[in-house]
């Protein structure tokens, strides 16, 4: 989510060929400057979205071509197997939608393409390259994995010269919490070693797309996107972190956006369609305002942290409880992508392909999920897993109860007839009630109460858990918290169901507020930093004391299939405790975690549990000692640890 909003050309290239009757003045001889000057209205183009596409990738691909007299009575191309099926000129001539057919004859080339208006002539090309290998690409996450998520913008500068692009002058300020700080492509690729050593095997990247506004550094200002944001790097820039991250065995997730773009996009004066968003910048509906207030018997200051979500799920309600947050702008700011018309949603679903086979990603983070319709993820997500089976594709709603989120998990069809198709949803109920226990003195058992609702899910075993991200206040700065309960939340996240996902810096106590304190420069990436906390040199004791531990527990993850994957059971739990063992096939662990100020011992019954018959064996983690006589397992455990035991 934007974070920020809460508070607050590709030119045209013409071809040297003579193709069959189209001339050109460097082959035919003619003297261009002799050439008779262009009218005012002639067809110019400035944009060709996609800018190349791949053979045998879809049977057809729709171009978005920007300009100007663009109210063309022909469009062909030079390539015989290249049909022009139809064209839809709008905005005056401004836009021309171009669908081209595939024959099974296609190869790979440049395809030359001819608009003939009523006014004079275009032309455009489209590159059609051969697909890459797809072997260490598009692999999609497992239960084993873990994500890391990077700010690339304040995680390392790698590429000084591109601080400040020239198209965007006084946008580069470290000194400023809002603008850009100089953090790029290559500072990530360059760091992959310290995330390697960390542990983690998949890194999330907040939109690399490029933004309009001096303070979009965070990536959900949109203004074109089918590029990188200058201040980040190149698309090159992007394709050799992927492939570097796939030689490391590491993962990388894209952030999108199909909800919104950025409202200094050239379609918010100027959109393509008329229904290309919902609204427009004089006249549209606020998403961000809750549509009830005490409808569900919850308080305005209940509500509060979460977005309301209460009436899409609820099939009785009235679609005028909910319209606005599907058809709304986000924070009243952002235009809202009309995703039910099927122009809008073919171009997303092409622009989400091209990022894929650009670059061999392995899957996407999607932004705003519940404020688009069902519908448009169904067929967004199929339309994905027909070229890329394996993708993982991760929905963000931010919202308390599993009864809410687990209604947007794909899967399954829900009231309205829709399977979103989405693979799996980031665990926001766990977030809360993980931050409820450790900072706000809550009882345990709302962990276990979380975990009782995995029912609801098709696959809760890949539910996305974390503690903290880019949209919330650092947990090491919240009130409650100590270095003691930060490890707690670590350790938690780490060995619960689901794939964690950790945020930059947490891993050594980065600390911050809310947005923008919360994301705060990586100490070392920058070469002016006093101290690099990239090498363990650099690290202060208590700094490289949590770094071990996380190191440790992801460790463990990797080393330990019942960790990794293996189903969770409830052994015991009460307001300071919770004691849960996880089971694969071939393992079995315990893990005894103890929030009270003082040691504590539990005496747990193995009898009608996957462990009964157990002996016990060492002590993978921590410093709890336990114990199995007569069918029990006694376990003690120091005060604010974790301990995970082995059991045979």
């Amino acid at each position: 989510m934007t974070g920020d909003w809460r508070q607050f050309a590709r030119g045209a290239l013409f071809s040297f060929l003579c193709l069959g009757n189209f001339c050109c003045s460097a082959i035919c001889g003619a003297d261009a400057s002799q050439a008779a000057p262009r009218a005012d209205n002639s067809p110019v183009v400035t944009k060709v979205e996609p800018p190349n596409w791949w053979v045998g990738l879809t049977p057809e691909v729709m171009l978005l071509i920007s300009g100007r007299g663009l109210e063309a009575t022909k469009v062909e191309c030079n390539l015989a197997s290249l049909l022009v099926e139809r064209t839809q000129a709008s905005a005056g001539g401004k836009y021309l939608f171009v669908w081209l057919k595939f024959g099974a004859e296609t190869k790979s080339g440049t395809a030359v393409c001819r608009i003939t208006s009523a006014e004079g002539v275009a032309s455009f090309e489209l590159p059609i390259a051969a697909r890459t290998e797809t072997i260490h690409r598009f692999q999609g996450l497992a239960p084993g994995d873990s994500i890391y998520l990077i700010m690339p913008d304040r995680f390392a500068n790698g590429d000084p010269t591109n601080d400040e692009p020239t198209d965007a002058p006084g946008s580069h300020d470290r000194s400023k919490p809002r603008a850009y700080h100089g953090g790029d492509l290559r500072g990530v690729r360059e760091h992959l070693p310290y995330l390697k050593d960390l542990g983690v095997t998949t890194l999330w990247l907040t939109p690399v797309v490029k933004n309009g506004a001096a303070e979009d550094y965070h990536g959900y200002g949109a203004v074109d996107l089918y590029a990188v944001d200058p201040h980040l790097g190149t698309l090159r820039d992007y394709q050799d972190l992927v492939a570097a991250a796939h030689q490391q065995h590491m993962k990388i997730l894209f952030d999108i956006v199909p909800n919104h773009v950025g409202p200094r996009h050239p379609w918010a004066a100027n959109p393509p369609l008329p229904d290309w968003f919902h609204g427009t910048p004089q006249h549209h509906a606020n998403a961000s305002l809750p549509p009830y207030e005490s409808f569900y018997g919850e308080t305005k200051e209940q509500s509060a942290g979460h977005d309301p979500f209460e009436a899409l799920v609820d099939p009785h309600a009235l679609p005028r409880l909910w319209r606005d947050l599907t058809d709304g702008w986000f924070f009243g700011i952002l235009p809202a992508m009309n995703t039910e018309n099927p122009i809008v949603a073919q171009y997303l679903l092409e622009n989400a392909i091209w990022w894929a086979e650009s670059s061999g990603l392995d899957g996407f983070r999607v932004d705003t999920f519940p404020y688009v319709p069902r519908a448009f993820w169904s067929r967004w997500n199929a339309g994905l897993r027909r070229i890329y089976p394996r993708l993982t594709t991760i929905g963000e709603v931010f919202h308390p109860d599993p009864s809410v989120t687990s209604f947007f998990a794909g899967g399954q069809k829900r009231y309205d007839g829709v399977d979103s198709g989405v693979t799996t949803v980031f665990d926001y109920p766990m977030y809360f009630a993980l931050r409820d226990v450790l900072l706000h003195g809550a009882p345990l058992g709302r962990l276990a109460d979380v975990l009782r609702h995995d029912s609801l899910y098709v696959r809760p075993d890949v539910l996305v858990t974390f503690f903290g991200n880019h949209d919330v206040p650092r947990f090491a700065s919240e009130g409650g918290s100590s270095p003691a309960e930060l490890r707690l939340a670590f350790g938690l996240t780490l060995s619960l169901r689901g794939i964690p996902e950790l945020y930059y810096g947490d891993e050594i106590g980065i600390t911050g507020r809310a947005d923008p304190e919360n994301r705060h420069d990586f100490p070392g990436g920058w070469t002016e930093d006093p101290r690099n906390a990239f090498s363990e040199v650099g690290r202060t004791a208590e700094q490289q004391g949590l770094f071990a531990y996380v190191q440790t527990l992801l460790r463990l993850r990797r080393e330990h299939p019942a960790l990794a994957g293996g189903r969770l059971w409830h052994l015991a739990s009460d307001d300071s405790a919770y004691i849960f063992l996880r089971e694969s096939e071939d393992e079995r662990v315990v893990v005894a975690f103890n929030n009270a100020g003082d040691g504590r011992e539990f005496r747990v019954s193995l009898s009608d549990t996957p462990a009964r018959g157990s002996q016990l064996g060492k002590t993978l983690f921590g410093d709890g000692r336990a114990e199995i006589t007569g069918g029990e397992m006694r376990i003690r455990v120091p005060a604010k640890s974790m301990s995970i035991l082995a059991v045979n």
